[in-house]
């Protein structure tokens, strides 16, 4: 809901710094799997129970995680790329959760799979709309200029991050806070199957 706001706020400073690093001869690529590293070592602190200390690297990977495509638009985007960034964008939103259940699996491990559960479901209903909107040629840059055709929703990109910040700041919230947030996920993923229905209609 946030994203397409947030998306004119940081572009202009992230296309500045990606052109920076893509004149010194960094990579795409390489910006991504170094924003992948750092998310699974604030999983891995958060695991750990420093869930504080964890946000640094849980931000500079998100940071990573902008820049990498503002590398590529300041080369050349590849198809590969496109396929890395969503991938590892999913890898780092299944283990930040992950990381709270292992702080506390007892408390945390019911919550803990509800939530991804809804990432899930709600990963799988981005991927199938971004396919069929391929498959007819439908294009978008209200968040940007993305690899995949990118739908709108109740919960994105931003709102995830926010949630994420929250939960490093408060874990003792963790179980209420995931059934929440996780129950809004079903509601944006459920709005987006509507959505597709009414988009590509049978027949």
């Amino acid at each position: 809901m946030l994203d397409r706001g947030m998306r004119r706020l940081i572009d202009p400073p992230l296309d500045r710094l990606g052109r920076l690093l893509a004149s010194r001869g960094v990579g795409a690529d390489a910006v991504t799997l170094i924003g992948t590293v750092l998310g699974l070592m604030a999983a891995a602190l958060i695991a750990l129970g420093h869930s504080g200390i964890a946000l640094l690297p849980l931000l500079a990977s998100r940071l990573a995680d902008g820049l990498d495509g503002a590398v590529a638009r300041a080369t050349a985007k590849t198809d590969f790329g496109g396929f890395l960034d969503i991938t590892c964008d999913f890898l780092f939103y299944g283990a930040i959760p992950l990381g709270f259940v292992v702080m506390d699996p007892a408390a945390n491990g019911a919550a803990g799979a509800f939530l991804l559960t809804s990432f899930y479901f709600n990963g799988a209903t981005f991927l199938g709309f971004a396919i069929l909107a391929e498959r007819r040629g439908m294009e978008t840059r209200a968040r940007g200029m993305k690899s995949l055709y990118f739908t709108g929703g109740l919960l994105e990109g931003t709102e995830t991050i926010a949630f994420f910040v929250v939960l490093c700041l408060w874990p003792d919230w963790f179980v209420p806070l995931a059934w929440g947030f996780g129950a809004l996920c079903f509601i944006t993923a459920l709005s987006r199957v509507v959505l597709a229905k009414k988009v590509f209609p049978p027949g």
